[in-house]
């Protein structure tokens, strides 16, 4: 428990997973956390009109597990009760790459899998158990409330969904935005007399369509995840089976540009036949479609440097999808919003009043570098792909990365630092270790000595 002078009301915009996690670590330092979502929260696990990638595989990594156990102990052993399934990487996982068939070991590396609903269902269960927090639903936040000079935001202005009209206001010694891609910061700070933050973003135009299945009864295969996947510069279609609760699966195809899935059920069924392995169209006639087919678009990769602006608003926070959104078949946004989450806790520890919210910025945009190149760099290799140009140095990390998971296909070794990578639980500086640079060295040498070896000349017949 902080043993820093508690302070008075915290209102979090936007009910998601980046602001109910934000409001689990503001509850500590806050006497009221207030949380303003624009839908209205059903009981139980039911999709959100607020949430459209929600019906799609959403995967919490194992950093984000860790996370969110340390923030609500108990609540892996609450989602397992519940219908989660326990996954070990790649023990679990047939996957299927452009250069063979992948190794599958025991590693140790084992977090759960759930659909989105359920998990934001059970994160919101467990705050409503909280005293000082309360939830605000069905209303839009339509602006900031600052001082006279606009330095310091008091509050926020709302407006009830379906009331045009009626307009109220709730004042607050702290607001943070985390109302995700719609997010209206950069326009709030503007108008309060800010420069408008820089953006990058980079769309390689990746699009998904996803349907639910009952699996065959009785079936014998021995993966509970099927990936199968083409190379982005080539052929991006990829097609990944995934467990959820009710011992249902959930199906994803995604491609870009030109080659973005279909949602109509024969395109579905057609673009999962020309996958480049036949595993998972083989799987899905086996299996029963239990829901329509949900498609989604809205894909690209989107950083804000609100940490560039040299002048910044005291009690003003962004973070999650409204700071920087990933592309999110990588898995890696909710992850990040666990972070960024224990780094707001960090802050307000450590930073001084008038200066917290602008450093806290600074340090968010530390947090999500990682991320962000990781993503990203997958994303630039897509074809048609658009956004900034590969630098020297990003060309030659992408042609490292090509090297690492044509290795890591076969390699125990090589494949667990990846994982480990992939799931933040270590940094990427990891994959450039003596094993496997010598590895990635060899096989590159391999390579020139092939291209360069004159062809032996045939033997005169006598």
């Amino acid at each position: 428990m902080n043993t820093q002078q508690r302070r008075g009301q915290a209102i979090v915009i936007g009910g998601s997973i980046a602001g109910l996690l934000a409001a689990r670590v503001l509850a500590d330092h806050y006497d009221q956390v207030t949380i303003l979502e624009r839908d209205t929260f059903q009981e139980g696990a039911a999709p959100r009109k607020g949430v459209p990638q929600g019906r799609h595989i959403h995967q919490i990594l194992l950093r984000g597990a860790q996370v969110l156990e340390q923030l609500f102990p108990g609540l892996e052993q609450q989602l397992l009760s519940e219908g989660a399934l326990p996954l070990e990487w790649p023990a679990d996982t047939a996957w299927y790459v452009p250069t063979g068939t992948g190794v599958r070991f025991r590693s140790g590396l084992i977090t759960y899998a759930c659909s989105r609903p359920l998990l934001e269902w059970s994160i919101r269960r467990r705050l409503a158990e909280r005293p000082n927090i309360r939830f605000c639903s069905g209303n839009d936040a339509i602006g900031l409330i600052a001082d006279p000079q606009n330095r310091t935001v008091t509050g926020v202005r709302l407006r009830e969904r379906g009331q045009l009209l009626a307009e109220h206001t709730i004042l607050a010694d702290l607001v943070v935005d985390a109302s995700g891609r719609s997010s209206h910061a950069s326009d709030w700070l503007e108008q309060m007399g800010y420069p408008k933050p820089s953006e990058t973003i980079i769309n390689a135009r990746v699009g998904y369509s996803t349907r639910l299945y009952d699996p065959p009864a009785n079936h014998s295969y021995d993966w509970k995840v099927l990936l199968v996947r083409g190379n982005p510069a080539v052929d991006s279609r990829t097609g990944l089976i995934f467990p959820l609760e009710g011992g249902r699966w959930i199906a994803l195809l995604t491609g870009a540009g030109e080659q973005a899935p279909p949602t109509d059920q024969a395109g579905f069924a057609a673009f999962a036949r020309d996958l480049p392995s036949p595993k998972f169209a083989e799987a899905l006639a086996e299996a029963t479609p239990i829901s329509s087919i949900s498609g989604y678009r809205r894909t690209e990769n989107r950083l804000i440097h609100f940490d560039r602006l040299k002048r910044w608003p005291q009690q003003f926070i962004v973070l999650g999808d409204a700071a920087c959104a990933f592309n999110p078949v990588y898995g890696q946004g909710m992850t990040t919003a666990a972070l960024g989450a224990l780094e707001l806790d960090q802050t307000i520890r450590s930073s001084s009043g008038s200066r917290m919210a602008y450093e806290f910025q600074r340090r968010l945009a530390r947090v999500v570098s990682v991320p962000w190149l990781m993503a990203t760099g997958v994303d630039y290799r897509y074809l048609g792909a658009a956004g900034m140009q590969r630098s020297l140095s990003m060309r030659f990390q992408h042609a490292y990365m090509d090297h690492v998971l044509e290795l890591a296909v076969a390699s125990p070794v090589i494949y667990s630092a990846f994982i480990k990578v992939m799931h933040m639980v270590e940094a990427p500086v990891s994959l450039f270790r003596p094993v496997i640079a010598l590895a990635v060295a060899g096989r590159v040498l391999r390579e020139i000595l092939d291209h360069t070896l004159p062809t032996p000349l045939a033997t005169p017949e006598r």
